[in-house]
């Protein structure tokens, strides 16, 4: 049976995509939208509170890196980032599973400063605990490969996929992404990760764009004899065009390099042939990936769709809005439009799927964020590519029991998936 995610609070100026000072009113107007914004944003990359568990998720604090300031690695108001960790046991002792926190990006001063005054760009206002689920979770019935790792998320607050070295001192803005991946990296080599036998990295959306970036940083954290691995999940943002005929997403990228500085800490393999820009879309980096990488990605990925494809910039009519918030709605020209994103996707992977080493999921649904959420993760009714889920299919690949290339047929093929309807 086909299963439908509600998402309240839909808004049409669409998450995630920074508007300029030109489509917006009075400050206040813009504060009201950016919070819309940011409710849908965590409704899309991460509902905890709609993703259903057996039983009640386990809680684990926040803590801050205490020594992170003296290097500059801040938050974008100056606060010290932070982490939540939960220690492994018996055979898992000795593994680290990290994973970078998702929440979009800001690509002018204006809606950085905005940002600051949110969890997504301050400590300050960063809940002082999760919940870990999915993935993360300490129950061999939710994860039964990583239950028992020593598995930690890292906060997200600098706006630009943990890659960004710079700063505006007139707005008080600090824009070091890079630097708190640094500070985190040496904090958890220091609580035991230096001796790992066994790690994964892994990050989910914007999240899932960082541990692309950092994959070969993380795998030279460690010995030659450690097993390194990394997972992108909803990290595949294509450069593609939206409804208009515009390049949204590469428009928001841009600013986003531009103003973080971030073309400093992007590939060298990537930099010497193409523009930062470019850089900056996973499609351009994972060719030159050295590290083992598995891409988790839904084919028609509902941020895309929503802030990419067809944003209300893209449509300001708003003839996409039934289909972005119901994709039973779309009408034949519009799946058709979809279907050819999808194409892109493909074609994108196609050199990466060749080698041995990696490993791809992609399913034919309208979903984001796949690895954290228990119901799309590992559950009775999770969602399926070749009789086989996402949980099982990251576990084999990991633990190299079998090769997985799995790419689910097209929309609307798959009855099993949990696509994310907006209300």
């Amino acid at each position: 049976m086909k299963v439908i995610l509600t998402v309240l609070g839909y808004v049409c100026c669409v998450v995630g995509v920074v508007l300029s000072g030109s489509e917006l009113g009075s400050f206040e107007d813009f504060t009201v939208i950016e919070k819309q914004k940011e409710g849908l944003l965590s409704l899309v990359e991460n509902d905890r509170a709609a993703s259903p568990v057996s039983s009640k998720p386990l809680m684990v604090p926040l803590t801050l890196i205490q020594g992170a300031a003296s290097t500059g690695a801040v938050c974008l108001d100056g606060t010290l980032p932070g982490y939540h960790l939960h220690r492994g046991y018996e055979s898992g002792a000795n593994s680290w599973l990290i994973q970078l926190e998702g929440g979009g990006w800001c690509n002018t001063i204006r809606n950085c400063v905005y940002r600051k005054t949110t969890r997504r760009g301050s400590s300050k206002y960063m809940e002082k605990e999760l919940p870990f689920t999915g993935i993360l979770s300490n129950k061999p019935e939710e994860s039964p490969d990583f239950f028992n790792w020593n598995r930690v998320k890292i906060r997200y607050c600098d706006g630009a996929s943990f890659s960004g070295d710079g700063g505006n001192e007139a707005a008080k803005l600090v824009f070091r992404g890079q630097r708190i991946w640094l500070a985190a990296m040496e904090e958890l080599m220091s609580k035991g990760m230096q001796k790992a036998s066994q790690a994964l990295l892994s990050g989910c959306s914007a999240g899932g764009l960082a541990s692309i970036i950092h994959c070969d940083e993380f795998r030279d954290l460690f010995p030659k004899t450690t097993k390194v691995k990394c997972l992108s999940d909803a990290g595949l943002f294509l450069d593609a065009i939206d409804v208009s005929g515009g390049h949204t997403l590469r428009n928001l990228f841009e600013g986003v390099v531009t103003l973080q500085g971030v073309q400093k800490n992007l590939p060298k393999s990537c930099i010497n042939n193409k523009d930062p820009t470019s850089c900056f879309f996973p499609q351009n980096l994972i060719a030159n990936v050295k590290t083992p990488l598995f891409l988790l990605n839904a084919a028609y990925d509902a941020w895309q769709l929503q802030a990419s494809l067809a944003p209300r910039s893209a449509d300001p009519h708003g003839s996409w809005d039934d289909c972005k918030s119901n994709h039973a709605r779309c009408n034949s020209s519009q799946i058709q439009f979809l279907q050819d994103f999808r194409n892109q996707m493909l074609s994108a992977v196609r050199d990466f799927s060749r080698s041995s080493q990696n490993g791809l999921f992609l399913n034919s649904c309208f979903a984001h964020c796949q690895s954290e959420r228990q119901d799309t993760w590992f559950a009775a009714d999770s969602p399926l590519v070749k009789n086989k889920g996402v949980a099982e299919s990251v576990g084999d690949w990991y633990f190299d029991r079998v090769q997985v290339k799995a790419i689910d047929c097209a929309y609307p093929c798959d009855n099993t998936c949990h696509n994310l309807v907006f209300k």
